[in-house]
Parts: structure tokens; sequence; C-alpha cells
């Protein structure tokens, strides 16, 4: 393959499914005997939130128009003996005028028309009245404000706020969560409750796991009949965790075991306990267990449960509280809450079990362990007949074949093998899937989108059809190499160029004589780019990481090297990032082990040398039809190496006959653009295309 260089480098516990089927939310029905809790609407609640913001709006308004120069008592009676006021408004703790000019008091300059204030004790408001009328200055008395007036004006504002965040944040958190505190919804669960009428999953849609299928089989035998365990004094495990590598089927697996026992299915992520108030993981997890203790026989399942319960005490701490120990801590006690009545079991899925707490995985808690692993030739060809069931698909549709050529892939990659390829069938207006566009499916999910605009210059797709053919050529020809099946130049996702290969079974361990041929099958793709180029490129920067890592791989992991022997001599990589690295050997062993890997590199990249030198002439064939065609089969490359010709159209040909299409539909339309025009009208003129 060769590599293209890069350059400089809202709440949802609304509306749930309750176990009765019936939608429960915002509308609550009162329990019997309880006297019903009738709350502001929420059209009332836009009232009142625009009467408090006019009053709130008023008292600014009438506090600013109220605005002046506060003065003594001495002071205000010399500006009424200088006759500044008209009339001085007498309050019950404070005089009012208003000046006719501009005076000045002390250094204070006060303008006209600006009020002026003296407060004054209630008690001495008598003495000062006596000395207004001794002076005749008129004034009146207003008996409509009181000492809380004032006081509300100044105080009004902030009184009014503080009532508002207590009616729209404290309360409506209160109140929404009915149970739950002042948590309010927030600490309640966010679950997502499936009850049977709306399962339509059963085992029979789960393949591919067969062992996995028959140890749940007893869970879903013990939610239907209970009693046949409890006859002899056995009961179920309280808690299945399903372990395996993303896309496998283990959300599918536990919505089928419900599905089958015909019971509620109450399904969470292990993130949506965690939020950023502390304590609501905690109570989300009661608020959980206990609507399903109410809802049982059920299944809770948890899904990216490491997302809680990873090991306690690993890793920076801050030492403060630790929110998601705590919602670890809450599961462990309710697992332990449970008996052997209640009838609630306990899935959860993981794909990173190595970082579990051991109290969570320890009998008793989650003491059943399913490992879902990748499926198999059998299980994937299972499993692309289950995908295939609602897709139009030719009669020389051959799955098998597809399943031979997808070791590694989950279950998800191959749904998504099948999705592809039906929508790359419908925008070609074809009446059903055929083998095709089911490869060309594999190689996008696998590579990436095949990028045939990407323009390349002819000499680097010259080194990249060498690069290629050469690949090609090393996995032909030798014997312990995986079987062939396409090679392509095709730029697709990150790679300029791949070679492609079809095993024949899968192959869960590998040989030495194996490994030796990947390395050169490896090594083809820059001994052809020095046999007909004259030059090295970047392309084969993955070849040699590839290469490096399989070589160190069987020398410090496998104990294939001669002169280290049987032992282990790579780092541990279950080791944190934070934690020191301890030496697993020495110096001397150091340099021993790079020395057997390039001897190994040394030896198979002169092996891999060798047999592209007696083939010459073929990797020239093949480099050259390459160029021609841009992709060729394996029974392709296989008729140029016994020396014939190929008969198929180049990507040449291809081009003019889609310009002849092109060209064809081209006068139609102008001619009728000319018939439109009127006599004696002028031509057209020519399109530069």
């Amino acid at each position: 393959m060769v590599d293209q260089k890069k350059q400089n480098n809202s709440d949802r516990s609304g509306d749930q499914d309750t176990p009765s089927g019936k939608r429960s939310g915002g509308g609550r029905r009162p329990a019997p005997g309880r006297t019903p809790n009738f709350r502001m609407s929420r059209g009332a609640l836009g009232w009142v939130m625009v009467g408090g913001m006019a009053l709130l709006l008023f008292l600014i308004v009438h506090g600013a128009n109220r605005r002046g120069k506060t003065v003594s008592p001495q002071e205000f009676f010399t500006l009424v003996e200088a006759g500044a006021f008209e009339k001085v408004t007498v309050e019950v703790s404070r005089l009012i005028g208003k000046t006719t000019k501009d005076e000045k008091v002390g250094p204070v300059d006060i303008p006209r028309g600006a009020p002026v204030f003296a407060d004054i004790a209630p008690q001495l408001m008598e003495h000062f009245v006596e000395r207004l009328e001794e002076s005749g200055q008129s004034y009146q008395i207003d008996s409509r404000n009181s000492i809380l007036v004032p006081l509300l004006i100044q105080w009004g504002p902030f009184i009014l706020i503080a009532l508002l965040i207590y009616f729209f944040v404290f309360r409506s958190l209160r109140n929404a969560g009915g149970g739950a505190g002042m948590l309010g919804s927030f600490g309640r669960s966010r679950h997502k409750v499936m009850t049977k009428e709306h399962s339509d999953v059963m085992l029979d849609d789960v393949a591919g796991v067969d062992e996995a299928k028959d140890e749940v089989n007893e869970i879903i035998e013990f939610l239907k009949d209970p009693k046949k365990f409890q006859r002899l004094g056995g009961h179920v495990p309280r808690g299945v965790l399903l372990i395996g590598d993303p896309g496998c089927g283990k959300t599918l697996l536990a919505k089928a075991v419900a599905g089958e026992a015909e019971v509620p299915f109450f399904s969470i992520s292990g993130s949506d306990f965690v939020e950023m108030f502390v304590g609501v993981g905690a109570s989300r997890v009661r608020d959980l267990f206990k609507q399903a203790k109410d809802s049982s026989p059920c299944i809770i399942f948890l899904d990216e449960i490491d997302a809680v319960g990873r090991r306690r005490g690993s890793g920076f701490s801050s030492g403060g509280h630790d929110e998601r120990e705590q919602t670890l801590n809450a599961i462990l006690v309710e697992m332990d809450g449970f008996e052997s009545s209640d009838q609630v079991i306990v899935m959860a899925a993981t794909n990173r079990a190595d970082v579990l707490d051991p109290a969570l995985t320890r009998p008793g808690r989650f003491d059943r362990q399913i490992h879902v692993a990748l499926p198999d030739l059998h299980g994937r060809f299972e499993i692309l007949k289950v995908h295939s069931r609602q897709v139009k698909m030719s009669t020389s549709i051959d799955l098998q074949k597809l399943a031979r050529g997808t070791p590694m892939f989950s279950g998800a990659d191959l749904a998504a093998i099948i999705n592809e390829a039906a929508i790359g069938a419908t925008l070609q207006g074809k009446d059903w899937v055929e083998q095709e566009d089911l490869e060309e499916a594999r190689d996008k999910v696998k590579w990436g989108r095949a990028r045939k605009s990407h323009r390349i210059e002819e000499d680097e797709k010259k080194v990249i059809a060498y690069h290629e053919a050469g690949h090609a050529l090393a996995m032909y020809f030798d014997e312990h190499a995986e079987p062939l099946h396409k090679v392509t130049i095709i730029p697709r996702g990150q790679a300029l160029g791949v070679t492609f290969m079809l095993p024949e079974k899968d192959r869960h361990i590998f040989t030495r004589k194996q490994l030796m041929a990947q390395l050169r099958v490896t090594f083809g793709g820059r001994i052809a780019e020095q046999m007909f180029c004259g030059d090295v490129s970047s392309g084969a920067a993955m070849d040699i990481k590839q290469a490096t890592a399989i070589a160190r791989s069987m020398v410090t992991e496998y104990g294939m090297s001669s002169k280290l022997g049987f032992q282990l001599l790579s780092s541990d990589d279950t080791r944190q990032p934070w934690e020191t690295s301890e030496r697993v050997h020495s110096d001397q062993t150091a340099r021993l082990i790079d020395e057997e890997v390039k001897a190994l590199i040394d030896t198979t990249f002169h092996e891999s040398k060798q047999l592209l030198e007696q083939h010459r002439e073929q990797l020239r064939l093949v480099a050259d039809a390459l160029l021609r065609y841009e992709t060729l089969s394996r029974e392709e490359i296989e008729t140029l190496i016994q020396g014939r010709k190929l008969v198929k159209p180049t990507v040449d040909d291809l081009l003019k006959t889609e310009s002849a299409k092109r060209e064809a539909v081209q006068p139609t339309s102008k001619n009728s653009d000319l018939q439109d025009q009127a006599p004696g009208a002028a031509d057209p003129v020519p399109s530069p295309a």
C-alpha cells in the first residue's frame, strides 16, 4: 500500500415509556386519596413574569425620578429661608422640595428643578413642620406614603429579583423532581424504557455470537419461570457483563434477551449518570433501581459502564469529591440490595473490562462475564444473511466470498457494507444489489471512498503502479502469503494505491513462515521502485512501520529469535502514562534485540528481492496494465503472468465512451434550440465545450 504523505503535519426525563406501555410525562395524575397539586400553567407563569418585569421597570424609573440632592435639615431650612422652594412636601420621615432656581449649599451645586431631600426622624417631624409654618413656607402633607415606601423603592428591585430566582429556579427544580428533593429533575434517571409491545429484536436477529446466545438463554429462562431455578435452591446471576470489541453486538444481544423474555428493558449509558452537580449520579442510580424494582421482572442495561465503573483510586486526584466514584459506590450498593425475589437482572456492556473496578466484577454483582468476540467466517456469513433480508439482492450474489474477504470485521462493519452497497446500487439506478456493489462497499468501509477525481501526475502514477505491482506479485508467488484478491492504483482514503488479499480462512495464530511471508510482501513495493524507477519514494512509510512492528514482535513477544530465546522482552502495554517505566532488560539485551530485528528485516528483504528479480518481466507487465486499467483482479493478473493479453476497455476507452454519450445528447438539445428561434434570427454563439 502506498501512503499519501501528509504535508505540514435539555433534560430527557420528560416522556418515558412505563412498563404498562403507556406514556408518562408532563401531566401526571395524582395518586388515589391525595389532593391534586394544582400548579400554575405555563401561560400563567408567563404573565407573572411579564408583571414582575413591569413592576421592576416601574420601581427603577420611579426611583430614578426621585433622585436628587440629600442635605441636612439645617441646610434644607437655609434654602427655605432663601425662598428656594415654591412648595415643600412633608412625608413621614422626609422633607422634599424642588428648587425654583440654581442654588448652592456649601460646595454642592443644586440645579433648578432638582429635588432636595432632608431625612428627619418621625418623632421630630412635628417640630420641623412648625418651623415651616413660622417661616411662611407653603407645604403639603403626603399621607399616602409611609416609611415602607422609601425602603421599597430602595430595596424593591433586589427583593423582586431574589423572588424571581427562587420562583423560577429552586421551586421549579424541586417541583419537577417529585421525590428527588432539591436536585429536582436532575436527580431523576434518564433511562429509556422498552416494553414487550415495542421490542422487535429477538435472538434470531443476532448472528455470529452463538456461544454468547447460549449463555444468555438461562437468563431468559429465569425471567420466564423463576420458580424453576428456586426449586433446587439456586439463583440466577444478578449481573451479566458483556465484554467485546466495538460493534460486536453487545447492545443488540441485551435487547434480544429482553425481547425473548418479554420483560421491560431499562437502558441507560454510563455517561448519563454524571452531571455538573454533585450527587446527581448517585441520585439517578437510586431512582433507576427503584423504578426497576417496581417494574420487576425486568432488565437494566448499562451501556459503556466503564464511564463510571473505572478502578477507584487510580490516576490523578484533586483530593476533593469525586462524583464518578460516588456514582460507582451507589451502583455497588444498589446491586447488593437485590434479593432473589426481586427478579431484576443487571446487564452491562464494555470494551474496556481491564479498567473496571474489582468490586464491580466480583461474585454477587457482575458475576457472569460473557465475551462477545468478533465473528468468524461462518458468523460473518450468518450476519450478512441477516442484514441482507430487507435488501434486494441479485441471484448471483456470493455472500460466502464476501465473508472470506472481511476478516476481523465486526457485525456493525458488515451491516455498514450491506447498507453502503444498497445506497451505491440505488445511486446507479440498478434494480438490485450486485456483487461489485458489495465489493466496492467493503473497500469503502475498510479504506474509505475511492477518490477517482484526484489527479496524479504521470511520474508519480508510474511509481505507484510499480509499487503496487511489487506487492501483488510478492503476494502471488509466495506460497506462505495470503491469496491475492485485487490491486488498484485509484486513491482510496489516505492511500494512493491498495493491494487486497482474500484469506481462505480465519487465522487465530500465525506461524513463523507466515510472518516471514508478510514481511516479504511488505517489502515488495519498495523493491519494485528500486528495480524500475531508479529511486525510492516516501510511499513506503506505512510498509516500513508495519514491517518493523512485525519483526520486533517476533523477537520480543513471540520468542522467534534463536539468540534471545523463549522470553518476553516487550514493555507492559497496560502501564498508565503517568507511571514510571520499568526496564525489562539490560542495555546489552536491547542492543541484541535491535540486531535481531535488523537481521530479520534484511533477510526477508533479500528474499523478496530475489523473488521479484525472477519475475521481473511479469512485474513490468502488471505495472503497465495498472497504468492502463487502474484496477486488476487476481484472474486478470494471472492472465498477464501467463503471457496473454487482457480484453477489457481501458480507462481512456471508458472516458471516450462517456464523452461520446454526452456529445450525442448535446446536438439534440442544440437543434431544439434552433427550432425555437424565429426566422432570420442570428445563429447562436458556439459553446466552448
